[in-house]
């Protein structure tokens, strides 16, 4: 705030200025004391300047007895998930009452570094919601695989100071935390000077681990899994984040953690949120409902998802209605299930019933385009040569993105390539490098995600997104990636060497700028596609979801590169034959 705006304020709230806008009779959500009031509350230039009294104003909203909430911050996020522009993302979120992210863009920094990061930040500018980014500090996700960009300390201190930037995000890195290494150090130090904020990525860790993880500055944490987990953290001075994402959701899991004596350093995040689990369900405001349907106080977890958030992140202008403060709030009818019936950006109604009125303008995604360059793509690629009838598989669980180390007797024909058993259900797996056109290429075998026949691909596969394909056939395999390549990324899914359904990402090969309803309605008719047309899926998964983390080689037990079948328990590569 600079000391012009001040004035404004200062004179408004005094009654010497006309305030823009006051919301008449309001039930005020008081999120520092942990109560409600009647009030009027006057906002003038975006900010917050008082309650009642003899003040005039230009504009007049009557809350009709409705409570009037902080607006929602969501901690932790990928918007790349969504499949969603940021000015897109922007406009699906805004009517669930969430008017402040903090994203960490590494899924497409992964794809396209500095580039993308730009993109990300002149969408933000633009954007209606306030979008902040967590510089993302593992790209590559691991040095053992291909992605399209590297960001080590000199490309952080390139941009650290952008006000947008608010610190590090996920340190994924935990091995290279507390082994004190020099390239993890020399990020982490980009923060120090500058007292930004570092995130953290450090699940079952506890004890003389987390203590040293710790001592490196590292804030925040949203993988916690239990609620013990969650109280050591909270103890040790962490914030620790309650996720309600699409696939990984803990907010019912850690809640018995939670209590009158920590809750102020818990907040709420999304981590991955899809578009159908948005507009079907809600973003930030459906993890709070679920907390306050289980138990938690509806006023503490208002709190959780507002002022502790902008504590958390120094988000000081923001998280609370009091004078000095943005004036960014919902009105609800009810605090037990919250249902943001109007929506306010810096006092302008941006969204009402679930509508949006103010959209974000598009950017041009220069530099995030053209993303995906195979070499030598054909048959060979999906290869897989093995030893014996003993191989390893990677087994799916369903519920989560940890997998399983399996073991399976596998058919071979006459060359020794592994062959599909309909009676068996295995799959082949490979991905391709797709950034940089090297041809590295690697397959394996998965168990649990059911199809008899046909292949599944995309160009999402976390963290270094190289094209990932699951299917029972070389040939569909083939198909689908080829048609991956003219699409410039997305999702599709082949059988019989035909396109059953297909979804285009053309940002990077993970967004896309289609309005939100048109996103879900493709995701819609991908799924249908998929459930009715390829016979075994394993209804316990959800087949897009589960594909694009069987890459990511952080997340035990056996993950799959480009590189080859990773073991990341003994975090080394394994062959897939078993001699």
């Amino acid at each position: 705030m600079d000391k012009l705006t001040a004035r404004n304020l200062i004179n408004a709230s005094m009654g010497r200025e006309y305030s823009d806008l006051v919301i008449r009779n309001a039930q005020v959500v008081d999120v520092c004391g942990l109560t409600t009031y009647k009030a009027d509350v006057y906002v003038k230039d975006g900010y917050i300047v008082g309650f009642d009294g003899e003040r005039k104003s230009k504009e007049e909203v009557d809350a009709k007895g409705e409570y009037l909430v902080p607006g929602f911050i969501d901690s932790h996020c990928h918007i790349e998930s969504s499949h969603l522009s940021p000015s897109e993302f922007s406009n699906a979120i805004l009517p669930c009452g969430t008017t402040t992210v903090v994203a960490d863009p590494h899924e497409i920094c992964n794809v396209a570094g500095l580039d993308a990061l730009s993109y990300m930040l002149k969408s933000a500018k633009n954007a209606v919601l306030d979008i902040f980014y967590m510089f993302p500090s593992c790209v590559p996700c691991t040095s053992f695989e291909h992605s399209g960009a590297i960001l080590n300390a000199p490309e952080i201190e390139k941009v650290i100071d952008n006000d947008r930037i608010l610190g590090l995000g996920e340190m994924m890195n935990y091995v290279g935390v507390v082994n004190a290494d020099e390239m993890i150090l020399d990020k982490l130090e980009t923060c120090y000077s500058r007292k930004k904020i570092i995130d953290g990525h450090v699940p079952s860790i506890g004890g003389q681990g987390l203590d040293a993880y710790l001592c490196a500055g590292i804030k925040t944490d949203h993988e916690c899994e239990t609620p013990e987990e969650l109280q050591e953290k909270i103890r040790k001075g962490m914030y620790v984040l309650l996720r309600q994402g699409t696939v990984c959701r803990n907010v019912l899991q850690l809640l018995p953690g939670v209590n009158d004596n920590n809750y102020r350093r818990c907040l709420f995040c999304t981590d991955d949120r899809q578009p159908q689990s948005i507009t079907r369900e809600g973003h930030i405001n459906y993890g709070v409902n679920l907390a306050i349907s289980h138990g938690m106080d509806p006023l503490k977890a208002i709190a959780c998802a507002s002022l502790n958030a902008s504590e958390c992140y120094h988000l000081d202008d923001r998280g609370a209605i009091v004078p000095g403060r943005r004036a960014d709030f919902f009105l609800t009818k009810s605090l037990k299930e919250i249902k943001p019936t109007s929506v306010f950006v810096k006092g302008e109604k941006v969204a009402e019933k679930g509508k949006t009125l103010k959209l974000s303008p598009h950017i041009d995604p220069f530099g995030v385009k053209g993303s995906v360059k195979v070499k030598d793509l054909s048959l060979k690629t999906f290869s897989l040569p093995l030893k014996s009838n003993r191989a390893r598989v990677i087994d799916i669980l369903p519920g989560g993105v940890v997998t399983g180390k399996g073991e399976a007797t596998v058919k071979r024909d006459e060359n020794g390539e592994w062959v599909h058993d309909d009676n068996e259900d295995i799959l082949k797996i490979t991905v391709i490098e797709r950034h940089h056109g090297t041809g590295f290429h690697s397959s394996a075998l998965i168990r649990g995600y059911g199809i008899k026949d046909g292949a599944i691909a995309t160009t999402i596969a976390h963290d270094s997104h190289n094209i990932i394909v699951v299917g029972s056939n070389d040939n569909d395999m083939l198909k689908a990636v080829e048609h991956l390549v003219e699409m410039g990324g997305g999702i599709t899914v082949f059988k019989d060497g035909k396109e059953l359904s297909s979804h285009p990402l053309e940002i990077g090969g993970l967004m896309t700028d289609l309005p939100v309803s048109e996103v879900v309605k493709c995701l819609d008719e991908l799924h249908e596609a998929t459930e009715k047309q390829m016979e075994g899926l394993n209804p316990e998964i959800d087949p897009f979801m589960t594909l694009c983390f069987m890459a990511l080689p952080v997340i035990p037990a056996y993950k799959i590169t480009d590189c080859g079948l990773f073991d990341v328990t003994q975090f080394k590569f394994v062959d897939v034959s078993i001699v």
